[in-house]
C-alpha cells in the first residue's frame, strides 16, 4: 500500500476536530431542530472528511446529514465544502422506479383506461395488408406450401395406390368427426341463444369496458374467431392485459387492449392558477388565544 492512499484513508485531524463548524453548516442548510447528534465521520482523501449527523425530520427515518470539510495544504484554517442530506444504511427509500410498460399486470386495466400497443409486439403479426401477396405465415404462402409439401414426402411412403389402407384422414367418419357430427347430443337453438345472453352481459356492448373502449374487438388483432354458428358474433379474448383474457367476447365488445391503440390520450390540463403577487396572504397556523371555537 502506497503512502498515498495511507494518507487518504486517515482523517485529517484539524479535519476531524472541525464537528462544530460541520454542525453548524448542517443546520443553516437545514430546518431549525431537526440535525441531530454527530454519528461519525470518514475520510474522502488528503485533507478532506465528512462529518454525520443524524436527520430527526419527520419521514426521514435513517437519513443523515453529511457535511464535507476540507483544508488547503499547509493552511490550518478548515472550510466547508457541502452539506448535503444522504440515505444512511437504513434509510427508508422510495422504491426504484420502473416503467409502466412493466409494472402493467393482467386485471389491472379497468374502464377507460388505454393500453396503447407496441408496433413491434411479439404478440401481433401483419394480418390484411391489401397486396396480393400473402404473408409468410399464411396458410397458403409459398413457404407453407413447400413445408407442408416436405412434410408429406417424409410422412407418406407412395401413393394411396400403394399403400396398404386409405388414409384415415380421406374416411367419412374421419369428416365427419371433424364437423363436431358424431357426437350423440348437441347444443339446441334454445342452448345457444341461452349461452349467446350470458356472453352479451359479462362482455358485450353495453357493459362499462366497452363503452369507454376505444375500439370494438371485430378490429383487435387478440381476438381468436371461433367455429360454429355462434362465431358471427363472439370469439375468444387473447390479450393477457385484458380484463376478458382467455374469455368469450361479444364482437362489439372492446377495451383500452385494443391492438390498435397506438396513441395515449393527453390528460386534460387544468388551467394556471391566478396567483396575486400584490399583497401577501397570511395563514396562521395555530387559532389565535381569543378565537372562539368553531370561528374560522
Amino acid at each position: 500500500m502506497s503512502a498515498a492512499t495511507t494518507r487518504s484513508r486517515t482523517p485529517d485531524r484539524l479535519c476531524a476536530e472541525a464537528v462544530d463548524l460541520a454542525r453548524t453548516a448542517a443546520e443553516e442548510a437545514a430546518a431549525p431542530g431537526v440535525v441531530g447528534e454527530h454519528e461519525g465521520l470518514i475520510s474522502e482523501g488528503d485533507r478532506v472528511v465528512t462529518h454525520f449527523f443524524g436527520c430527526r425530520e419527520p419521514g426521514y427515518r435513517g437519513w443523515r446529514w453529511a457535511v464535507t470539510v476540507a483544508r488547503a495544504s499547509r493552511a490550518k484554517i478548515v472550510t466547508i465544502d457541502e452539506a448535503v442530506l444522504l440515505p444512511g444504511p437504513d434509510a427508508v427509500l422510495a422504491p426504484e422506479w420502473v416503467p409502466w410498460s412493466e409494472r402493467l399486470r393482467p386485471g389491472d386495466m379497468g374502464p377507460g383506461d388505454l393500453l396503447p400497443t407496441d408496433a413491434e409486439d411479439l404478440r401481433l403479426e401483419p394480418g390484411f395488408t391489401g397486396e396480393e401477396e400473402p404473408p409468410p405465415s399464411s396458410a397458403v404462402s409459398h413457404e407453407m406450401a413447400d413445408l407442408v409439401e416436405a412434410e408429406d414426402a417424409e410422412l407418406t411412403l407412395g401413393t394411396p395406390a400403394h399403400l396398404a389402407m386409405a388414409p384415415a384422414r380421406g374416411t367419412i367418419a374421419a369428416v365427419a368427426e371433424e364437423l363436431g357430427m358424431r357426437r350423440a347430443r348437441v347444443l339446441s337453438r334454445y342452448g345457444l341463444h341461452t349461452a349467446a345472453d350470458r356472453w352479451e352481459d359479462d362482455f358485450g356492448a353495453k357493459t362499462p369496458m366497452a363503452q369507454a373502449a376505444p375500439a370494438s374487438c371485430v378490429s383487435c388483432g387478440f381476438l381468436t374467431p371461433i367455429g360454429g354458428s355462434l362465431g358471427q358474433a363472439f370469439g375468444v379474448c387473447a390479450n393477457e392485459f385484458s380484463p376478458a383474457d382467455g374469455r368469450v367476447v361479444s364482437l362489439a365488445y372492446g377495451c383500452g387492449g385494443h391492438s390498435e391503440a397506438a396513441v395515449m390520450p393527453k390528460p386534460p390540463q387544468p388551467s394556471p392558477p391566478v396567483v396575486d403577487e400584490t399583497r401577501v396572504d397570511p395563514f396562521p397556523l395555530h387559532p389565535a388565544p381569543d378565537t372562539a371555537p368553531g370561528d374560522s
